[in-house]
């Protein structure tokens, strides 16, 4: 059980880490933007920071993250540890709005302002660090939810909205009248037609992408979990590892109550070519627990 028990240990330690560095990196970001009053390479400064969808990823990612840290603690307390479904959706869309930001950064903004510009002061943790540890916590060190194709169209939704506030505020309202500049160049710098009609396919392609090698991760962990599940048993019949298990919680549990650890159980099976099905396996591992608890009796 130690191999076990290390690699909750690991996915602990390494989500506490990564979640806690992006959560600092934002805070340093968004905070140096409040306080520079004036800069005049940008116009938005200050509380006009807000304004932009680069703070605002950004903020939407410090607070996903930081909603991780207390089940990584948890994991470390309990020497188990599982993001919930929804805080891994929430992720998955932050992490997709983040990537975003990263791409604007690297292929509109610094071809034109410069690249020492777009990844310095502030916009070194906003444009740069933060996607970047970003995209590698949820891809490679969040490994607990196989995500849907059906989630994918979540991540649309940031973009979305800021996208039909930007365009009121910069082409219908307009500065004169007390909206927006263009200051991401996406109505004057780039043609109209283009921004409007690849933003939502882009941000698509991008979610996918981080889809691909979230679920490539989860797949290798599964795997993994399984075959230190059975090595830890010495066996390599699953039947044989739910009996163990439901033996050993047996032992451990004093509080008279059966609880069926049902996303270890969903994984071993996700992650085999198992003929039983997932019900099947709860039944035994109720059943074991009966067993012992009866013969303790």
């Amino acid at each position: 059980m130690r191999r076990i028990q290390n690699i909750n240990l690991y996915k602990c330690v390494l989500t506490l880490a990564f979640s806690a560095a992006v959560v600092i990196c934002v805070c340093i970001g968004v905070v140096m933007n409040l306080t520079t009053v004036y800069d005049e390479n940008f116009d938005h400064m200050g509380i006009r920071t807000f304004c932009m969808f680069t703070v605002n990823s950004n903020i939407l990612m410090g607070v996903s993250m930081f909603l991780a840290i207390p089940y990584a603690i948890d994991g470390l307390r309990n020497q188990y540890f599982r993001l919930p479904d929804w805080l891994v959706t929430v992720l998955f869309v932050t992490t997709t709005a983040l990537s975003i930001t990263f791409l604007v950064s690297l292929f509109v903004l610094a071809p034109v302002k410069g690249f020492v510009l777009i990844f310095t002061g502030s916009r070194f943790f906003l444009h740069g660090l933060c996607p970047i540890l970003s995209i590698i916590t949820f891809c490679f060190v969040i490994k607990d939810l196989h995500i849907r194709f059906a989630s994918t169209f979540f991540c649309l939704i940031p973009v979305f909205i800021y996208a039909c506030v930007y365009y009121t505020l910069v082409r219908i309202i307009g500065e004169e009248n007390g909206g927006w500049n263009d200051f991401y160049g996406f109505l004057t710098r780039i043609p109209e037609w283009i921004s409007l009609s690849s933003f939502l396919p882009i941000t698509f392609a991008v979610a996918l992408g981080l889809r691909f090698l979230h679920n490539r991760s989860c797949e290798r962990y599964r795997k993994l979990a399984r075959q230190n599940y059975m090595e830890a048993y010495e066996t390599n019949d699953m039947h044989e590892v739910i009996i163990h298990m439901a033996s050993r919680t047996s032992k451990i549990d004093r509080t008279g109550n059966i609880v069926i650890p049902y996303r270890v159980l969903q994984m071993l099976l996700n992650s085999g070519e198992d003929e039983e099905s997932f019900e099947e396996y709860c039944i035994l591992y109720m059943k074991e627990c009966l067993k012992h608890e009866i013969s303790q009796e």
